[in-house]
């Protein structure tokens, strides 16, 4: 080790030749807020020096282009891309990624404790830092049944373990303010950071939500929300997902004043928006297009996200850190060229270069178990009244609004009503074969026929299926069923379209490419059913998800928060 330093010295003074000096680079520099003309030497993987290097055992002729740290993801649930990690890296590596913090909050949904082992031991040896958080609500809340619980104790072990950086985000942020004594036992325990989760909460509430511990908050949709939270001591991570749009929005919150409070994260990104659209790179475009200064998004996308969790070595280029850099034509419309991890080329022109297979346990393979499902499974409870509480999803948005409706009566059941956008919605239990359904009525997809199913159901992960006929309601789910898990399309009592995901029921063992055009094929079949939202499967997602205000449906019946 000391000759290594030794070597890392005489380099960094110019005494030796290092591995690679990278010249002709217009480096973005976040630490100084500038653009230096400079050389920047590599050695060992880190960055020796930043300056004139004459010597080197290679070259690279940046031609001119811009030089930036490597892009950070603040917040993201890797799951979400429907990939197993081998893929993922695939994914976001061309996109100019060099490191993300995950909170494997689906996976453990499903598998617990071990499921985040065997994520993390997939997420080794690839060429993007992989950081860990450990999920502080499985199952977020009671009102939904998951795979697995972690209790306390495994969440005291999981916090110990290699590239932990933190607590998961507190999603059961009714728990807090209510002083739930099992959160107050996680609160206590010894994390560097603990990720925030409270949307919509205000006023005195996020004084004690902020006040129990949590140190972030991802999850603000409206421009004073996020400035109160900020007021208030929280990192705010401007999040711009795939169903979460919420960047445009808060980007005024982001000026002189405010911006070293403020950091980028994507928490759900599926493999058809990081393949076409992109990862934080996209973020970055996104926040120029809409006015912010170009260096200022990088250090959001790098040094302020990097600075949070404490990623000692990242998100900079200077002297000590990795040398994980992005090449790039123009501030103005940022895409990577060159990308390169611990001083290697990874990628070029968007094309990962590198072939690293991380295998599938089979520990997490066959997770789908269901009790039958029937008709009478599918009955909606006539209500006393002659209205009922209803969800409304929106599109761009993961958050619902609940609604009063007069439902659609026939031979005494509810039924669905197209003419009117509400279709019927249940989840089913699928971990433990329970037999638990619960149903209710939803609109805001637009489906005027078939029905849609997905066992891709935040957080608890149950299937989760919408449909204008409960036949077609059925064939859905037992399509999912017979996938151990996946998509599907079915009309007229046929399976039009599926996407088999039999990793914990989430995830595909397919290659990247293989996986995007299914989804895409299943989105587009999704909107040929006449949903009129950007992604019918995206937001169908979200429709169990308890801990997310104001309506869902979850295995346990219709929940309002």
């Amino acid at each position: 080790m000391v000759e290594q330093w030794r070597s890392f010295l005489d380099v960094a003074q110019g005494k030796t030749a290092g591995d690679l000096v990278i010249r002709n680079a217009r480096v973005v520099n976040v630490a100084s807020n500038e653009i230096e003309d400079v050389d920047v030497v590599i050695h060992d993987g880190r960055i020796a020096g930043v300056g004139d290097y004459p010597e080197a055992s290679a070259e690279f002729d940046a031609a001119g282009a811009y030089l930036a740290p490597s892009f950070i993801d603040g917040h993201v649930h890797v799951e979400s891309s429907l990939l197993w990690m081998d893929q993922f890296a695939k994914a976001v590596v061309p996109c100019g990624t060099g490191a993300i913090v995950t909170d494997p909050h689906e996976i453990a949904n499903v598998a617990g404790l071990d499921g985040i082992k065997a994520l993390m031991a997939a997420s080794e040896n690839l060429p993007v830092s992989l950081f860990f958080t450990i999920p502080s609500c499985v199952p977020a809340s009671p009102f939904e049944t998951a795979g697995a619980e972690m209790t306390t104790e495994a969440i005291a072990e999981g916090l110990g373990l290699p590239r932990v950086v933190g607590l998961g985000e507190m999603m059961n942020f009714p728990g807090v303010l209510g002083g739930d004594e099992s959160i107050f036992d996680r609160l206590q325990l010894d994390a560097p950071r603990r990720d925030g989760h409270a949307p919509g909460v205000r006023g005195k509430l996020i004084n004690a939500y902020a006040g129990s511990g949590m140190t972030s908050d991802h999850e603000s949709t409206e421009l004073e929300e996020a400035r109160e939270k900020l007021r208030r001591g929280l990192m705010i991570m401007i999040r711009e997902g795939s169903t979460e749009h919420n960047l445009v929005d808060l980007l005024p919150l982001v000026n002189d004043d405010t911006y070293p409070r403020c950091c980028f994260a994507s928490d759900d990104r599926d493999c058809a928006t990081l393949m076409h659209d992109g990862h934080m790179d996209a973020v970055i475009r996104k926040a120029v297009a809409n006015g912010l200064d170009p260096i200022r998004a990088i250090r959001m996308a790098t040094l302020h996200t990097a600075e949070y969790w404490r990623l000692t070595g990242h998100g900079m280029i200077a002297p000590g850190y990795q040398a994980n850099m992005v090449l790039f034509e123009s501030l103005d419309d940022i895409r990577p060229s060159t990308v390169f991890y611990q001083g290697e080329i990874v990628s070029e022109n968007g094309k990962p270069l590198f072939d690293i297979s991380a295998p599938v346990p089979d520990t997490l393979l066959n997770s789908v178990r269901i009790q039958p499902v029937t008709e009478q499974s599918l009955e909606i409870p006539l209500p006393e009244g002659d209205t009922m509480p209803a969800v409304e999803a929106i599109p761009g948005q993961i958050v619902t609004r609940k609604f009063d409706v007069q439902p659609t009566i026939e031979n005494g059941a509810i039924v669905a009503d197209v003419e009117r956008d509400l279709l019927k919605i249940a989840t089913v239990e699928r971990h433990n074969a329970t037999g638990n359904v619960g149903v209710g009525l939803i609109r805001g997809f637009g489906l005027n026929r078939g029905a849609l199913a997905t066992s891709i159901a935040h957080d608890a992960h149950n299937i989760v299926v919408i449909g204008t006929n409960d036949a077609d309601m059925l064939a859905a789910i037992e399509a999912v069923v017979e996938m151990q898990g996946g998509l599907a399309a079915v009309d007229g009592g046929m399976v039009r379209g599926r996407l088999p995901l039999p990793v914990a029921g989430i995830l595909s063992d397919q290659p990247l490419e293989q996986v995007t055009s299914d989804y895409e094929s299943i989105e587009e079949l999704a909107r040929q059913f006449g949903s009129t939202v950007p992604s019918p499967f995206g937001l169908l997602s979200f429709m169990a998800l308890s801990v997310i205000p104001e309506a869902r449906v979850t295995d346990q019946g219709f929940v309002s928060l």
